[in-house]
């Protein structure tokens, strides 16, 4: 670069970068996450941002604008060394795009040293190549769970899932929302019993997924240009509109099991649904808080059984908030053998950038700290930093002011990071061993001895 060149420090774009109240946010978010994860058991990983790229493709290609490559940058002196020797390096990296993965090979990696089945969370940031607009990002958080089995996972793992979702969102507020479930092996069964080909299944559910973006028109005019008839696309319709209470839908899906032809796969399906609406039922998830939609397709490929899609009633053209499901060969992909998961994810960064846009959620203070110490006069620093010191052993956080300015000034710094109480401490009240304490939201100022300072704050806090 040029001497005088003017540097383009502006984020790059779908990089979010977040003030001190937008991380303080995402870390309360993460911390509430963690204690729900943790409380059934899951356990925390952490896999490397690098993967092999042949790792990343081992599910199949994701495509150029998908995954970001890496190749380091040397110096010229090392890169002419390389290109005359004919060094290419070793095998080609790319970072991560998603955890699951990732998580397949960390189990192949480490399978003999892992208790199964495998409940781990991972709450990490991954890279997507895909163009970046209002709500989607290149770099995010995500924040997974998954329990991994070898040869069989009882359905209850799926059952817990809805319970783990309701627990999150109800502890962060964010309003009512719905956990829809399904079952693939519903879908698949009911399009075999109407006739529809091995071949066109696959694509069947890949239009059904985008129900809700396209409408249901273009849903029918999108099955037949897959070769499904008008009749059999109409009757995808009806199957997929079936509503009502949970013990309803089963009922007509059991009826429609009954007597439909070739339903093996449905009956099936129809089974494993009902068992796991059970055990969401003997968890204790309020009646209100799931239903059965037999649209939730969950479009990957990878999904074999439940699956999930949760909304926010009243937003819900904010998608769906979290999401995942069942499948059974995903992650003995390096292993060669039946592994079959279950897992759920909230795409952490992408929902706070929407619910705060929505104004569900509000920003936190820009600070931790609860309490000033003001700086009333240079000579009693040693009295500020002894206070300040009782203050944060007694749990309290605190920011000491060193800089002397007019106390007015002093208010307005702490007022505008969210602190909420100044100690004001002059020479009168340094002799008397005594403070002053003012509460920035009311104007209220008390005079308070310094031995039951802290106490006092703590009172006013709660």
């Amino acid at each position: 670069m040029a001497k005088g060149d003017k540097i383009n420090f502006s984020t790059p774009s779908g990089f979010p970068e977040f003030l001190p109240s937008e991380k303080r946010l995402e870390l309360y978010l993460l911390d509430t996450i963690r204690r729900v994860f943790e409380s059934y058991g899951f356990t925390p990983i952490e896999t490397p941002a690098v993967e092999r790229l042949e790792v990343l493709q081992a599910k199949g290609n994701q495509g150029d604008n998908i995954i970001y490559g890496i190749d380091p940058i040397l110096p010229p002196n090392r890169q002419a060394e390389k290109d005359k020797s004919g060094e290419t390096g070793s095998e080609a990296r790319a970072l991560k795009f998603d955890q699951t993965v990732p998580l397949a090979a960390y189990i192949a990696r480490h399978l003999n040293e892992l208790t199964f089945p495998f409940a781990r969370y991972q709450m990490d940031v991954v890279f997507r190549g895909e163009r970046a607009k209002d709500g989607r990002f290149r770099q995010f958080r995500q924040c997974d769970i998954d329990v991994v089995a070898r040869r069989e996972l009882s359905l209850l793992y799926d059952a817990q899932m809805p319970a783990i979702i309701a627990e999150i969102f109800e502890a962060i507020n964010i309003g009512n929302f719905i956990i829809r479930i399904n079952n693939r092996k519903v879908l698949t069964g009911f399009f075999k019993s109407v006739g529809i080909a091995e071949n066109q299944i696959k694509s069947c559910i890949s239009v059904v997924d985008t129900l809700e973006k396209v409408g249901q028109n273009k849903v029918k005019q999108d099955l037949e240009k897959e070769g499904i008839s008008a009749e059999q696309a109409e009757k995808i319709i009806e199957f997929i509109k079936i509503d009502g209470s949970v013990d309803e839908v089963l009922d007509k899906l059991k009826h429609l099991a009954n007597n439909l032809p070739e339903t093996e796969q449905l009956s099936l399906g129809v089974t494993e649904l009902e068992t796991v609406i059970t055990g969401v039922r003997n968890l204790g998830v309020a009646e209100n808080r799931f239903c059965i939609d037999l649209s939730i397709a969950r479009g990957l490929d990878y999904y074999t059984g439940t699956v999930y899609e949760t909304t926010l009633l009243g937003h819900e053209a904010l998608g769906s908030i979290c999401s995942g499901g069942r499948y059974e060969e995903l992650v003995g992909v390096f292993l060669g053998e039946k592994m079959p998961g279950v897992g759920i994810s909230i795409g952490l960064t992408r929902l706070i950038s929407r619910l705060l846009k929505a104004g569900i959620l509000s920003t936190l203070a820009a600070t931790p700290a609860q309490v000033m110490v003001v700086n009333m006069q240079d000579d009693l620093m040693p009295t500020y930093l002894k206070v300040s010191q009782q203050l944060r052993q007694a749990g309290i956080n605190v920011i000491t002011n060193f800089d002397k300015r007019p106390l007015g000034k002093q208010f307005q710094l702490a007022d505008k990071q969210g602190i909420q109480f100044c100690v004001i401490i002059g020479s009168e009240e340094a002799a008397a061993n005594k403070s002053s304490l003012k509460n920035l939201k009311t104007g209220e100022q008390v005079e308070v001895l310094l031995e039951n300072l802290a106490e006092e704050v703590k009172r006013r806090l709660t």
